[in-house]
């Protein structure tokens, strides 16, 4: 397994790199939040040799809108990864299967080169997707044993605790594979 992290805003600009092979940047937020950070936190991973990815946060509704906001501000570079954050959000809604659904479909044509992936946590994967729906690949958050989350799906990259920051492994033999994963979009 190979290990990663995730960061937004509230992480520092320069996290500690080493023994990663890959890093998920927050991008975007529904249609006007941009992370003040992404800029340093991408050349800090770039820097260090990671396979990067970026994720929007998605809010229900104005779904081609978030998208072309969201590839707009994300990094544009093959073998690059997008992943679109479906979970509830502050205001305690979500965007319905078919949202996010249009949403990868929607960001997979305007970014064609770039593998696009659905982020969910264990309880909306099991109880909310009807469609099973994920893109290139599931992301999938479950504060359990690195590399051993409670579904039965094929998974690409697993979030397994938050403790002291988001912790990450992805289901590749090497930082090679996942790099040829990524770029063969």
């Amino acid at each position: 397994m190979l290990r990663g992290i995730d960061v937004s805003a509230y992480q520092s600009s320069s996290y500690d790199t080493d023994g990663l092979s890959f890093v998920f940047i927050k991008a975007t937020e529904g249609r006007s939040y941009v992370n003040p950070k992404l800029a340093a936190q991408t050349k800090r991973a770039r820097d260090a040799g990671l396979v990067v990815g970026f994720y929007h946060f998605l809010w229900p509704g104005n779904l081609t809108a978030q998208a072309e906001y969201f590839v707009s501000k994300a990094p544009e570079r093959k073998g690059d990864i997008l992943a679109v954050d479906w979970e509830t959000t502050g205001e305690g809604t979500h965007a319905t299967n078919s949202e996010k659904d249009r949403f990868i479909r929607k960001v997979r044509e305007l970014r064609p080169d770039n593998r696009v992936i659905l982020y969910a946590n264990r309880h909306f994967w099991l109880n909310i997707d009807t469609t099973s729906y994920a893109g290139d690949g599931l992301w999938i958050a479950d504060y359990v044993s690195a590399g051993k989350p409670r579904i039965q799906a094929k998974w690409r990259f697993h979030q397994y605790t938050d403790d002291p920051l988001d912790k990450n492994v992805a289901a590749f033999e090497s930082k090679a594979a996942l790099r040829k994963w990524a770029e063969s979009a």
